[in-house]
């Protein structure tokens, strides 16, 4: 899953160099929700969060 989210975010910052000037803050605002998105991945795979629910 990570190189899903890895592809995605890449596929942003190329968009973002080539935006125009009214895309660019909604090409931002993906591309860090996908940077958040990834951090959380890597949170649950490290062990440092736990995707179960707390209750």
């Amino acid at each position: 899953m990570t190189t899903c989210i890895d592809e995605v975010i890449e596929l942003l910052r190329a968009e973002l160099l080539n935006a125009e000037p009214g895309e660019y803050r909604q090409i931002e605002s993906e591309l860090e929700l996908a940077l958040a998105e990834r951090e959380v991945i890597w949170a649950e795979q490290d062990g440092r969060i736990s995707a179960e629910p707390p209750f």
